[in-house]
């Protein structure tokens, strides 16, 4: 089978860490004898600075005849905060249906945690984010705005559809991981009593009929942050909606060891599905061959997963970890490689 993989290198240091995962993509198709395609979309600032174009209807139909997206980073200085998010990010999100944001928190050997006397088997949990509705709905608007009477709202979307399939992934991943079988609901269903009312009667419905050999667990958003810290080791599988998933899974980046080594897939569990570093692009690194590749290279190790390459995503694993024991640190600039040495040490592992 040819896969065709969509590459989206981006802004900044974005396509710096693509290229090498895409050296270890090609290490590791020649062993475990796959082949495939690569098409490059520009969707990055400076085509946006020179031509105002961001994602078009032709462009996602283009996409959509991939069987994955590859992206390295979306934002640049130059343009307004706000229109390559919106842009690029969420229309592709929103037009390719990627109702899952799956956030793997890997502690890797050698990898320093701020988490006091915690190591690599205290913090390995999955986030399982709702990734279409919520606050990211765009639903809410301006009354008299710009005057001392001006009221904004920003609407929560939760339908039971849009939650069912969450929850229904979360469980199926729960499962399949086959760990401590714990599935833990966060939410705030002291306050936003209709939304987590919907989340709450529904994660329990479906595990009671459907998965009962899934331990259902609930726990408040407050609270998860606390224990992020405190005790990571209690979790398993998180699911969560879109607004909590967005902040919880940044202190996950941070007791992994930093943005430089987490990695994250946008799923269509039907369709396409994107993969990415969430570090951002880092523009002030651009260039300097310092940034650290190893969560573009975690994320090609969930895009062949995805596709079902389970072996040669295995093989991506141990050699990240492999590459971890070589280096000093996770930060661009200190890490003992460059970025170009980093990836070559992967590749050579697989």
């Amino acid at each position: 089978m040819t896969y065709k993989i969509a590459v989206i290198g981006g802004d900044g240091t974005g396509p710096e860490v693509v290229a090498e995962g895409l050296k270890v993509l090609a290490a590791v198709s020649k062993k475990h004898k796959f082949d495939y395609k690569l098409e490059d979309f520009d969707f990055s600032g400076k085509r946006y600075l020179k031509t105002s174009k961001l994602v078009s209807a032709e462009d996602i139909k283009k996409l959509k005849k991939c069987d994955a997206i590859y992206l390295g980073a979306v934002g640049d200085p130059e343009v307004k905060p706000g229109i390559l998010e919106h842009g690029v990010l969420l229309k592709l999100r929103f037009a390719l249906d990627q109702y899952i944001n799956l956030r793997p928190v890997i502690l890797y050997p050698n990898v320093w945690t701020p988490v006091k006397d915690k190591g690599p088997k205290d913090i390995d949990f999955v986030v399982v984010r709702e990734n279409t509705e919520g606050l990211y709905a765009g639903t809410g608007g301006y009354l008299r705005r710009g005057t001392p009477d001006e009221i904004a709202t920003q609407v929560s979307v939760n339908t039971r559809k849009g939650v069912e399939r969450c929850l229904r992934y979360a469980f199926e991943y729960c499962k399949k991981r086959n760990k401590r079988k714990t599935l833990t609901l966060v939410g705030k269903t002291n306050v936003l009593t209709y939304a987590f009312d919907l989340w709450e009667r529904t994660f329990h419905e479906i595990g009671k009929k459907d998965y009962p050999d899934i331990k259902r667990d609930y726990a408040h958003v407050d609270a998860t942050c606390m224990w992020f810290v405190k005790n990571p080791e209690w979790f398993d599988v998180i699911v969560t909606d879109n607004m909590f998933g967005d902040i919880i899974t940044d202190l996950g980046a941070m007791i992994q060891g930093g943005m430089g080594i987490a990695a994250g897939g946008n799923i269509n569990p039907e369709g396409l599905s994107m993969f990415e570093p969430i570090g951002g692009s880092a523009p002030k690194y651009t260039g300097k061959n310092v940034i650290n590749p190893l969560a573009a290279i975690a994320a090609l190790q969930m895009l062949l997963e995805q596709l079902g390459e389970n072996k040669a995503a295995k093989d991506i694993d141990r050699a990240i970890r492999h590459t971890c024991t070589k280096m000093k640190s996770m930060s661009a600039g200190k890490m003992g490689m460059s970025t170009t040495e980093v990836g070559d040490c992967v590749a050579k592992g697989i």
